[in-house]
């Protein structure tokens, strides 16, 4: 990121936060960057939300999507957002543990969701709401969680067995968890910034990756992965999140139809969300670039013993009670494996 881009955002974002009366007639502009593609669940429910948002407040405010990392990579973006250079972000969840935040770690412990409903329970209820609180000391409301799906292994060499991931170099998001996840499987964990990881398959500098078969599929890995085992170890979603500061500056009334657009985008990514991974898994089939295995009962089985105890060395990074309160309301229970 250059100096002069940089300072150009903070420019941009210190004369959006101004109050509508230093801008008259101008609408408040809301910078949302994001690092993934328009296609993907992330990018169609950006695009929603900026579609409500300019509808509801009839033109106050305009929200600017910004896709693909067009403005910030992975490990720019939480930067930009604090010092107000955008003011708004939908970082996965890996992302808070590398800001202070460990509890969101838990989204990334291996097969702690078995479904969305499980999942939902969590994200949506108390636990969810405690999460974006601890947000705040940060300079950051959380406003929602939004799903992509669950996270599967690619590789160019078959995958049925954790045996078969021994040695191989794994992209990982940057996660005390998902190092202790690739190192459980006797894999070494390689943190890349997701703009950089089809380069990094395509020359062999990584043998493989964790997604969800949108993501795969729309930045075109299988063009350099010819493997894909649908482990569905692990769940990537996202919090939608906002410049504290530029937050409790905007309106009251601007405010609450931003929350309302919000409200109706969140139900919208959460529908499409296994929709679009499932229409994109069929499409990657049909490129015949990728074999795509689904692992037996057995097979499933042996991941999850394998990775069971990535809960029990890191049940004091993000907190035991924290735990026992998202195992209460999913059932998982590690001991089991």
């Amino acid at each position: 990121m250059k100096l002069s881009t940089l300072l150009f955002g903070l420019v941009a974002g210190a004369l959006s936060a101004l109050p509508l009366t230093a801008v008259a007639q101008q609408p408040i502009v809301i910078k949302f960057s994001h690092v993934v593609a328009l296609d993907t669940p992330k990018g169609l429910a950006a695009e929603f939300f900026a579609k409500r948002a300019n509808e509801l407040t009839k033109g106050k405010a305009k929200v600017e999507v910004y896709a693909n990392s067009t403005l910030y990579k992975d490990k720019e973006e939480m930067e930009a957002l604090q010092l107000g250079a955008v003011q708004m972000l939908a970082p996965s969840l890996a992302k808070f543990g590398p800001l202070g935040v460990k509890e969101f770690e838990l989204f990334d412990l291996p097969y702690i969701f078995d479904n969305t409903a499980e999942l939902h329970k969590v994200t949506q209820g108390p636990v969810g709401q405690m999460l974006l609180k601890k947000l705040e000391p940060k300079g950051i409301v959380g406003l929602a969680f939004w799903d992509n799906g669950f996270k599967s292994f690619s590789a160019n060499t078959p995958i049925k067995m954790p045996a078969d991931l021994k040695g191989k170099k794994i992209r990982i998001q940057s996660s005390k968890v998902l190092e202790e996840e690739i190192r459980a499987l006797s894999a070494l964990p390689q943190v890349m910034a997701f703009s950089e990881v089809y380069q990094a398959l395509q020359t062999g500098v990584v043998d493989g990756a964790e997604n969800p078969i949108s993501n795969l599929y729309t930045q075109k890995m299988y063009e350099v992965q010819k493997h894909l085992a649908l482990t569905e170890h692990g769940y990537l979603g996202y919090a939608v999140i906002v410049n504290k500061k530029f937050w409790e500056g905007l309106p009251a009334d601007v405010r609450g139809q931003l929350e309302a657009a919000m409200k109706e985008a969140t139900a919208y990514a959460n529908k499409i969300a296994k929709e679009q991974n499932d229409k994109d898994l069929e499409a990657l089939k049909k490129t015949g670039k990728t074999q795509v295995h689904t692992p037996t009962a057995e097979e499933r089985a042996a991941f999850k013993k394998a990775l069971a105890p990535v809960h029990v060395k890191m049940e004091s990074r993000i907190g035991k009670d924290l735990l026992q309160a998202v195992y209460k309301e999913t059932g998982f229970d590690p001991s089991k494996f």
